[in-house]
């Protein structure tokens, strides 16, 4: 019954996306470039913003691929409805598997009826994802071949930075090689940290944060139920802290990491048993604690243990030979589940894979001991927790049910209009949907040049917390308060129906 109702529910169109035939993308100014790039990029690296206006439009009688790349995030199904609604004839190509399918040739034709199955539904499972990087000579040009073997007009990556950084590289390509389709990227990551000048957060972050708010609030509601639980709790987000933030500002948690503020490991257990302790001496032995997934990215000395450990190809105890004395005292200090941790398998850059690294175990360990040495003499019964997969393919929130409908049709209009390697964007996400402005910025202006393996290579930077931010000023005016008072919230499950001021309101990260 519910998901009858749930795909039954049509989003809101922004005024600007309802008639095609009555605008267009109009060209703005030159973005500006790192000098470095142009060679790699130099077809491209001369593209514009563009900005959907009134004006003269066409019909969009196309051919265009989709396909999705990396993690699911709540919302992706309805770009391939704004797809479909966007199109006024032609054919849509699914690639199964992400980037794979393309390379592979692995694709199935969407129908209407089919597609209209999966509207407001979370997860990628109409088409699959995957983490195929399309980057070697041999990829790129078995992609071209499918683009041209179908004839596509139109290419649609939805991914993170790492998934636009490949659209930007295939878009310079197909171009170079004569190849007719145009290839456009939409910004997709839970993280946050996919922003730009007019890309403000990226779809599926709402519906995360508020699946996980949910969820720390329920925990909240136990520990001043239970009266004897310090919780300490992980939250999914790679690097950044923007769903740490968004989360605190939604749940008012006692103590709140934001690894952006880069403290040292015995500051971050200082500042947390100091909590502890004071909480104590009120006779409130539990609360609790959020924590940033890459917090141990900004500890200067796990940065640069990690950093460390990136440069050795070793993964067992031979590993601390290579190590400096300053790199190794720092390990060695580390409990020996999580030495074990920075040492399981890579990631495809041969780096860390940091979401395997047990944050909050570390820190419940470090703040044990650290209680013992100060002499505590209170309860500290400490509980682990970490959200991260319940919310990546989670029913979309109207909020990002709407984004994403507004992000497929503008994607259709940019290949009709001829833009290639760009990002599509809303600016004024927090606005009223009819009010909401369509943007298209060069994916190469996103970029920079960031050390992998030893070698220079392009991506597009992740967007970190902004300390001078309103959000985290906003966050900063209440923190100390919410350290020793129970001003926890209880924001409940996402609603879907009924008042549309708690039913469609977007992140707080964009209305502080």
């Amino acid at each position: 019954m519910f998901l009858e109702k749930r795909r039954s529910w049509i989003p809101p169109v922004p005024n600007m996306l309802q008639d095609p035939l009555s605008v267009s993308f109009q060209k703005g100014k030159k973005r500006e470039v790192d000098p470095r790039l142009q060679s790699l990029f130099p077809i491209t690296s001369e593209e514009c913003s563009y900005s959907l206006e009134k004006g003269s439009g066409k019909k969009s009688d196309l051919k265009i691929g989709v396909l999705f790349s990396g993690g699911p995030a709540p919302g992706g199904h309805n770009v391939i409805v704004g797809m479909e609604q966007a199109l006024t004839g032609g054919e849509l190509i699914g690639f199964l598997g992400g980037p794979a399918g393309l390379v592979e040739g692995r694709f199935r034709r969407l129908q209407k009826e089919e597609i209209l199955l999966f509207r407001n539904t979370g997860g990628f499972d109409l088409l699959g994802s995957g983490r195929t990087k399309i980057e070697t000579e041999e990829q790129l040009a078995a992609a071209t071949r499918v683009c041209q073997e179908l004839k596509l007009d139109g290419l649609v990556i939805v991914g993170g930075d790492d998934s636009n950084t490949n659209a930007a590289v295939l878009a310079e390509y197909l171009l170079a090689k004569g190849c007719k389709t145009r290839v456009i990227g939409l910004p997709k990551t839970i993280d946050g940290d996919l922003q730009a000048e007019h890309v403000p957060i990226s779809f599926g972050f709402d519906t995360a944060c508020k699946t996980y708010s949910e969820l720390i609030g329920n925990i909240a509601k136990d520990a001043v139920s239970s009266l004897k639980y310090t919780h300490f709790i992980k939250l999914m987000g790679r690097s950044a802290s923007h769903i740490a933030l968004e989360c605190a500002l939604s749940t008012h948690p006692n103590l709140t990491l934001i690894g952006e503020e880069e403290k040292g490991l015995s500051q971050v257990v200082d500042e947390i048993v100091s909590v502890i302790e004071r909480r104590s001496k009120k006779g409130k032995e539990y609360g609790a604690i959020l924590i940033p997934e890459g917090l141990i990215e900004f500890i200067p000395e796990m940065k640069r243990l990690i950093s460390a450990l990136n440069q050795i190809a070793e993964k067992d105890e031979r590993v601390i030979l290579k190590l400096e004395k300053e790199d190794k005292e720092v390990f060695e200090t580390l409990p020996q589940e999580i030495q074990k941790q920075l040492l399981l398998d890579r990631d495809p850059h041969g780096n860390v894979l940091l979401s395997q690294v047990d944050t909050q175990v570390l820190l419940i360990d470090l703040v044990a001991k650290r209680l013992k040495e100060r002499g505590f003499m209170g309860k500290f019964s400490p509980q682990a927790h970490f959200l991260g997969y319940e919310g990546r393919a989670a029913y979309p929130s109207n909020f990002d049910a709407t984004y994403c409908l507004a992000l497929g049709m503008a994607a259709v209009f940019a290949i009709r209009d001829g833009l290639t390697g760009v990002l599509c964007g809303i600016p004024n996400l927090k606005e009223k949907v009819d009010l909401w402005q369509i943007w298209a910025v060069p994916l190469v202006s996103l970029m920079a040049l960031e050390k992998r393996k030893g070698k220079e290579k392009p991506v597009i930077a992740k967007t970190v917390v902004d300390l001078k931010g309103k959000a985290f000023a906003r966050f900063s005016r209440d923190r100390k308060r919410w350290e020793e008072e129970d001003a926890y919230l209880s924001p409940g499950p996402i609603q879907f129906f009924g008042d549309k001021d708690l039913c469609d309101a977007p992140p707080l990260l964009l209305t502080s």
